[in-house]
């Protein structure tokens, strides 16, 4: 090569690293919501795909559905995107298949993103569900921790905003803000407060 060693070295690091990272598929539907790689599971039936159409309406990209490929290109980093047999499509039960990309245009898929969150929907179980969860819920992917968010499939509940509000809560988390921290901490003064009072 006419490259310097230190050049074709770099570029032989990134395409072994690529080449030869640890792959798993998983069942959902992979989505860029608000710049973040958002992966939606749950049992068959319970509306990942009419989810995911609603959140593309509402202008986020698609990355695969129903099979996603995911990848660890980095220590820390899960990078996900579609098998090529299924690029740009989306099943909607009654509709079929619909080519996302040609109905609602080009930046509406994406061809690969990486994972930071994991949404999953879960059918209305009120003993089992936790509604205030004091610690980060985490699912292993390929040996690297991704944070996981439950959410009740019920009707009369918008799951998109919801799914929009976990991702800007997750955007938080990543900039150093701990919402439920803040609270406890809060929450702990005041119980301090009125102990002073009484």
């Amino acid at each position: 090569t006419p490259l310097s060693a230190a050049q074709a070295i770099d570029l032989l690091r990134i395409y072994l690293g690529k080449r030869l990272a640890p792959k798993t598929l998983m069942h959902g539907v992979f989505m860029d919501v608000l710049g973040l790689g958002v992966l939606i599971t749950g049992e068959s039936g319970l509306g990942k795909s009419e989810l995911a159409l609603e959140l593309i309406s509402r202008g986020h990209g698609l990355v695969a559905d129903d099979a996603v490929e995911l990848m660890r290109t980095a220590p820390s980093l899960i990078e996900g995107q579609c098998p090529p047999l299924l690029q740009n499509l989306l099943e909607v039960r009654g509709l079929g298949l619909l080519d996302i990309r040609t109905i609602f245009g080009e930046t509406s898929v994406r061809r690969k993103k990486k994972l930071k969150l994991i949404v999953n929907l879960v059918r209305t179980t009120p003993d089992s569900f936790e509604r205030l969860p004091i610690q980060d819920q985490t699912d292993d992917i390929l040996g690297v921790p991704i944070r996981r968010v439950m959410l009740q499939v019920a009707a009369g509940r918008n799951l998109a905003v919801l799914v929009e509000a976990a991702v800007r809560n997750t955007i938080l988390t990543l900039r150093g803000i701990d919402t439920m921290g803040e609270f406890i901490e809060r929450q702990a003064l005041a119980i301090m407060e009125s102990g002073r009072q009484n």
